[in-house]
């Protein structure tokens, strides 16, 4: 657990990662050293793990801090070293290492069950690999990285205080309605101010993406991105039959759910800012102080400990500045995440708190990923067999959620803001596929239509809008504002195509919590085991060891939302349509 790093065998203690001449020499070891049995083969494994967990924790740290400071010079400097002159030289030689493995007459004397998967990825790897695609991968961490700046950079003056943006959403949960609407308002003309610089922006990655594609012999960056997401157990065209599916299932229930609010809260248009508000008027739910980022990790913490007294012991030794970002301030990258720190076994998790509702669900959500990285790493010592694919690892986190949603008692002490909570919760899931849907068949859109116009990306952003927005929310007036919501998904220019993983894992967690209803401690216990293997098999058995079924189709779908709706409807003050 955190402050403490493993004894090093392979990598000198005083070895200093931000210095390349320290760390030629290592990988060079690795290349030249011979093998001559899989007892070597395996020793040899292990040593590459242990300098990639030192370098990986190295450049996380960059990052991490870099999120944290968009607007230090110091910082991007240091994070900008790491990116153009540390990763870019390990890059080819990281190759190299993976075709030795590859090549080795002694890896078939690996165990099959243990190694199989791994080779399979590294496989793919080399042959994705260009070195004329390392520059351009370095060009796109640091266009990702102004993006960063630029929406780090967005804050408002909002009735004599100056707000960031996540900070102003607050005032969209107020029951006043000219308040809302002026926050919001402020919101979308300050992320507009921005747009022609951000269109510029992501029409440079689009570019340099199809480039990468280019040279690597793939018809486009979509089949580049499956092959290196290591996607082997599914296809492009089942995510657009899962869009298909939410299209079918979900997009009516938003409808129900929006014209239910529109009736309650007696409106004759349902607009943009009223989406967030209590239907009823009550003022919004506040569960922790805003300005004290402690109570928020005291609170959750809470959570943890009712639902297993380990978990909360485990997160309660996360050190707030080493292992905890959580405040919302200017300069600091928009989102969240949890970072994985390799040699030391220590998760960072970053957000932007701004005493809200969802903060609590987001601590949960990225306390399921650190949970994930530590009994994962206790269990799998090498490195590469540590992470789970992605569609996975947003079970830890998702199924945290859902499982944490049982005790917001905690938080609240009237049983009305319990159920409200609760009541967002589910809600949001409801709202949450569409969106997913969108994101996710926008960039299948984007990445096989290269050298599309910016009118051309606007209209198909607009379409697919149409067809899965609730029809029931007037945009009337606010167009310009609709037609750059893209902007806004962070996803789009850090990690493309990272997104449909959350519905995939959306349906797993739904699963586990529908286990988790009738038997709380099997629920948890297979929840444990399965994040345990970390990366060590396919994705399908990793579902399996949770007892979920790998499927995102109507079958699935379909009695999944029937049962979380049923949910919402005996919640007290209950949805009725």
């Amino acid at each position: 657990m955190p402050g403490s790093f493993p004894k090093r065998r392979f990598v000198p203690p005083e070895l200093d990662p931000g210095q390349w001449p320290q760390l030629e020499p290592l990988y060079q070891a690795l290349l030249d050293r011979p093998i001559g049995s899989a007892d070597e083969l395996e020793q040899w494994l292990h040593d590459l793990s242990e300098l990639t967990a030192v370098v990986s924790e190295y450049g996380a740290r960059r990052r991490i801090d870099h999120a944290c400071h968009t607007d230090d010079p110091a910082i991007e400097k240091a994070f900008l070293h790491y990116v153009e002159e540390i990763w870019p030289r390990i890059q080819p030689l990281s190759f190299q290492l993976q075709r030795k493995l590859l090549e080795s007459p002694h890896r078939s004397a690996l165990d099959a069950q243990r190694y199989s998967l791994l080779l399979r990825h590294w496989q793919a790897e080399v042959e994705l690999f260009r070195p004329e695609n390392v520059p351009i991968q370095a060009e796109l961490t640091k266009l990702a990285s102004r993006y960063d700046k630029i929406i780090g950079a967005m804050t408002v003056q909002f009735r004599g205080e100056s707000y960031t943006l996540q900070q102003l959403a607050r005032f969209l949960e107020e029951p006043d309605r000219a308040t809302r609407q002026e926050a919001w308002e402020l919101s979308a003309n300050r992320r507009l101010a921005d747009r022609d610089a951000i269109d510029d922006l992501f029409e440079q990655m689009l570019q340099k993406r199809q480039q990468v594609a280019q040279n690597a012999d793939m018809d486009d960056y979509r089949a580049y991105v499956w092959k290196d997401y290591a996607r082997f157990d599914y296809t492009p065209e089942d995510c657009l039959r899962f869009a298909e599916a939410i299209e079918r299932v979900c997009v009516p229930l938003v409808e129900r759910l929006d014209q239910q609010r529109r009736q309650q809260m007696g409106l004759e248009a349902l607009r943009p800012w009223d989406l967030s508000v209590d239907v009823h008027g009550r003022p919004p739910l506040r569960p922790f102080d805003a300005d004290n980022p402690a109570d928020l990790v005291a609170k959750t913490t809470a959570i943890f400990d009712r639902l297993d007294p380990s978990l909360a012991q485990t997160f309660a030794r996360l050190q707030m500045g080493r292992n905890l970002d959580l405040a919302s301030r200017p300069g600091k990258r928009a989102g969240g995440f949890q970072s994985s720190l390799e040699e030391s076994g220590e998760p960072f998790i970053f957000m932007n708190a701004a005493g809200l509702q969802r903060d609590v669900e987001t601590l949960l959500h990225e306390g399921g990923h650190a949970f994930h990285f530590l009994w994962a790493h206790q269990h799998q010592p090498l490195v590469f067999l540590r992470h789970a694919p992605l569609e996975f690892c947003e079970v830890a986190s998702m199924a945290m959620e859902l499982m944490g949603g049982h005790h917001f008692d905690l938080l609240y002490d009237d049983p009305s803001q319990q159920a409200r909570a609760r009541r967002d919760l589910l809600e949001g899931i409801v709202r949450f596929f569409p969106w997913m849907a969108i994101i996710d068949t926008f960039q299948h859109w984007l990445y096989t239509h290269p050298g599309h116009s910016r009118d051309d990306r606007r209209e198909q952003w607009l379409s697919l809008l149409d067809r899965f927005q609730s029809s029931v929310v007037d945009w009337s007036g606010y167009e310009e504002a609709r037609a750059a919501m893209w902007q806004r998904q962070l996803h789009l220019f850090h990690r493309p195509f990272y997104y449909v993983e959350y519905g995939i894992a959306q349906l797993g967690a739904l699963q586990l919590w529908s286990r988790f209803r009738q038997d709380r401690a099997g629920a948890l216990r297979d929840y444990r085991a399965a994040l345990s293997l970390g990366g060590s098999r396919p994705l399908p058995e990793l579902f399996a060891a949770a007892g979920l079924r790998f499927r995102f189709d109507q079958a699935v779908l379909e009695p999944l939302m029937h049962g979380l709706w049923d949910e919402l409807e005996s919640l007290p003050d209950a949805v009725t349509v």
